[in-house]
């Protein structure tokens, strides 16, 4: 009897990475090793999307098109190129009009995808209609996703079968054109039982010819049996991925599935001799890349306080950056509440961020002091219907905190409306920024904002974690030196507390982090830091007359804006602060008189 032929979908350079590295990947690091994965039979991979967009951006220093475009050449033009989208958020954490949405689809097909994976975190189909007609209408396959999880322990009211079916049923009442069904699991939650009743009544629903994928993680420890009940419930194709980006909080191992799968009526169609061999070169590609403890380790509390796998290692590599990777265990322990007074969305991308960003409000300023804006707004409506009503309580608490009132208007409809969103919002930023206004730059802009705009200016950062970092120097000069990073070559000249580094002059007599500087002498009020972050935005100078409550800079911690107010009315004494800079809690920012 003939087996049924598996389709696989190769995650390893996609959410492999953002599972295991929070994204930050250098991408001529790991082209080798997609081409032997190529070589090796593979003909779909997830490459793009997701946290693979602004990752290169913000921590890689690397312009997330041209990415694209290198891995594209790297596989040539018949291999399946996927990327992942966020309904109306698209690749980012917030909502878009309807312009940036229509032109992300646009991007992603000029610069080499072929499908994308498109959900809404919320299960809202409104969120999924207009998206998903963009995707079709710029050439692209749509492959429509409902999202899965496990509820926290002891709570009911959404995400079960009936659940699933009902958005199943929503997704086809709106008559959104697609080309396959998935389901996606980004926590790795949800029972192997309920993953089978549901694909089994979506097979029954959808029929014979619809292909339908199962995507989970290994994170609770349950993933391997989530895919075998998928298959068994009726599911087409698996997402697996490659060591050392695999098991964990990452996808099933490509070897241990089909090791899993012997003696059943299931292939999945690989040469596993060849796929070995691929895995040892990309274990060979990451070699040099700091693998933290907790992306490879099953983690049972996951299922008490869901945290994807992508989420999760891009917040310990953010709690690290800043010092304070010794709160982690405490905010994933007050996530359970945070999920469960916020209305059940699924805890996957942008939500899963709003969740971990609440619970780290909650730890560092104490339960509800202080409601994380993307949270705040998803309760009072701003991002969609949640599966179910949040708490009365911390609606009331984010409306008054954001100065918001609860919507139920169509998000798209409110973001058409909003002057600072959409494409003349990103041309004006690039304009201000004497940059030009290129498709790919105006999408950058609306999808990254500050920094975005600060990459495209050549003040993008390296933020890779490498165990051993590559670098070489060669003195040509007393004080100059060709210094080589990555394989990149940089001029470097010092002259007392300046540098000029490729031909940019920096001046770093201003200390950043702990080193920097306190506040000149003299009476006057400092203004300190809250928690760690990256200086966005100083809105004042040195001279300057304020009001008490006047924002005086942006900083950003865990994706988050915060805006230091000043506590007091008078005149800005002195500005201790750059756009870039890293500060540190209780660091003074500004000093006011």
């Amino acid at each position: 009897m003939a087996k049924k032929l598996i389709k696989v979908m190769d995650t390893s350079f996609r959410d492999g990475f953002q599972s295991v590295y929070g994204a930050r990947v250098f991408v001529d690091d790991f082209i080798p090793a997609l081409q032997s994965a190529v070589a090796a039979g593979i003909k779909h991979f997830e490459v793009a999307g997701g946290a693979r967009f602004q990752s290169p951006i913000f921590y890689c220093n690397e312009n997330a098109f041209e990415t694209m475009d290198k891995i594209r050449a790297a596989v040539g033009p018949d291999i399946n190129l996927q990327s992942l989208a966020r309904g109306v958020n698209v690749v980012g954490l917030d909502s878009q009009p309807r312009g940036i949405i229509n032109l992300h689809a646009k991007m992603f097909k000029k610069h080499g995808i072929t499908t994308v994976r498109n959900f809404d975190a919320l299960n809202d189909v409104n969120n999924l209609i207009y998206s998903g007609q963009c995707i079709k209408d710029n050439g692209l396959k749509h492959e429509v996703t409902i999202t899965m999880m496990e509820l926290p322990i002891g709570c009911t009211g959404a995400h079960d079968v009936d659940f699933y079916e009902k958005v199943l049923r929503n997704i086809l009442d709106a008559g959104i054109p697609f080309d396959s069904l998935a389901f996606k699991d980004a926590s790795g939650t949800s029972s192997p039982r309920k993953v089978y009743e549901t694909i089994k009544r979506t097979r029954e629903i959808l029929g014979e010819d619809i292909h339908i994928r199962f995507h989970s993680h290994e994170t609770a420890g349950t993933g391997l049996a989530a895919y075998l009940a998928a298959l068994d419930g009726g599911a087409d194709g698996i997402d697996l991925s490659m060591k050392p980006v695999s098991g964990g909080t990452a996808q099933p191992d490509i070897v241990s599935m089909w090791h899993a799968l012997k003696g059943t009526e299931y292939d999945l169609g690989i040469d596993i001799e060849k796929i070995l061999e691929t895995e040892e070169v990309f274990k060979d590609c990451m070699k040099d890349y700091f693998l933290p403890p907790e992306a490879l380790a099953v983690n049972p509390m996951i299922i008490q306080s869901p945290l994807p796998g992508g989420a999760l290692t891009a917040n310990t590599q953010m709690l690290r950056d800043n010092g304070i990777m010794d709160k982690y265990p405490e905010i994933v322990a007050a996530m359970k509440e945070v999920v469960e007074k916020g209305g059940f969305g699924t805890s996957v991308t942008p939500v899963s961020q709003f969740y971990f960003q609440q619970a780290f409000n909650n730890v560092m300023f104490g339960k509800w002091k202080k409601i994380a804006e993307g949270y705040g707004k998803m309760v009072l409506g701003y991002f969609g219907k949640t599966p179910c009503e949040p708490d009365s309580e911390v609606v009331k608490l984010a409306s008054e905190q954001l100065k918001l009132q609860p919507t139920t208007e169509c998000v798209v409809d409110i973001n058409d409306k909003d002057p600072n969103k959409g494409i003349e919002a990103a041309r004006k930023m690039l304009k201000e920024a004497g940059l030009e206004e290129t498709e790919e730059n105006i999408f950058i802009a609306a999808a990254c904002k500050e920094k975005g705009i600060l990459f495209l200016e050549g003040k993008g950062t390296i933020g890779v974690r490498k165990c051993e970092e590559k670098a070489e120097a060669s003195e040509t000069s007393s004080n100059s030196y060709t210094v080589t990073i990555n394989g990149k070559k940089y001029a470097v000249a010092l002259e007392g507390e300046k540098a000029t580094v490729n031909g940019k002059l920096y001046d770093f007599s201003i200390k950043t982090g702990i080193e920097a500087k306190q506040a000149v002498g003299g009476e006057g009020t400092p203004v300190k830091a809250a928690l760690p972050g990256t200086v966005l935005k100083v809105l004042v100078e040195e001279g300057d007359s304020i009001e008490e409550g006047d924002v005086l800079a942006v900083v950003e911690a865990m994706k988050m804006e915060t805006e230091i107010k000043s506590p007091v009315g008078g005149t800005v004494q002195s500005v201790e602060i750059e756009v870039g800079n890293h500060v540190q809690t209780g660091q003074i920012l500004v000093t006011v008189a």
